[in-house]
């Protein structure tokens, strides 16, 4: 399909204590996370991975979700709209790596009848009760876009061609997918919040099933090794907006 190129958007930030997103840190210290949404370019494809926060929940987060006491510990924001960073109307698909509120917030903002690629296992847990509260789901982020969501089981080569696969990386959601574009590249979003998470293993203290995810880090560390570009999923010494890939 021919040169990639991948750019990373501003899709938010949220701060909130340090000690949930990597194990040992101290709950007292508050920290700010940056809310990444990558735009990939290959041939005429104009990929959007992530959605980032809804400008709704960033304004007023307890408004916007309504009894949802689980986003009471987040601070959200959002300077930038992601409207102002991309033409939404150009875009041909969006990949969402999960559904947690800081990934597939901006849904509601894309055009009808974009295809939303999402993993099987993730969506259906979007729609179990259970699943929901267990994985801090909040589902006005995907409620009514049924029926533009493509279903994928596990690894999947989007377009048959290498350009851009996902890479089923299950733990700290039931479906959580990474994005590898090419060969040189690797969205790796909540595998690890932090890049030296792929090293030292400290990762959240909750996820659907920590020891799945620590497999997933264990596939992506290998990945790096190899010599692949691994994104963390909200390290904020390592993601600033701009590109990323340019071939």
């Amino acid at each position: 399909m021919g040169a990639a190129r991948v750019k990373m958007l501003d899709g938010g930030a949220f701060t909130s204590p340090a000690g949930f997103w990597r194990k040992g840190e101290d709950m007292e210290r508050h920290v700010r996370f940056p809310v990444p949404v990558y735009l990939i370019e290959v041939g005429e494809e104009r990929i959007l991975v992530d959605t980032g926060l809804n400008p709704s929940a960033a304004a007023d987060a307890a408004g916007h979700y309504e009894g949802a006491d689980s986003i009471g510990f987040f601070q959200l924001e959002q300077e930038l709209p992601l409207v102002d960073q991309v033409d939404l109307d150009s875009l041909t698909g969006v990949i969402l790596t999960h559904l947690h509120f800081d990934h597939a917030g901006g849904l509601a903002l894309l055009p009808d009848s974009l295809p939303i690629y999402v993993q099987r296992r993730e969506w259906e847990a979007g729609l179990d009760a259970d699943a929901v509260a267990r994985n801090f789901f909040l589902p006005r982020d995907y409620e009514g876009v049924e029926d533009w969501v493509v279903l994928v089981d596990g690894d999947h080569d989007l377009f048959g061609d290498g350009s851009i696969k996902l890479l089923f990386t299950p733990g700290h959601t039931p479906g959580h997918q990474s994005v590898r574009v090419g060969e040189r590249l690797v969205i790796g979003a909540d595998v690890t919040h932090f890049a030296a998470g792929l090293d030292d293993h400290r990762l959240p203290i909750f996820g659907d099933d920590l020891d799945v995810q620590l497999a997933s880090a264990e596939r992506l560390r290998a990945l790096r090794d190899a010599g692949a570009d691994v994104r963390p999923g909200h390290d904020p010494d390592v993601l600033v907006p701009g590109p990323v890939l340019v071939d």
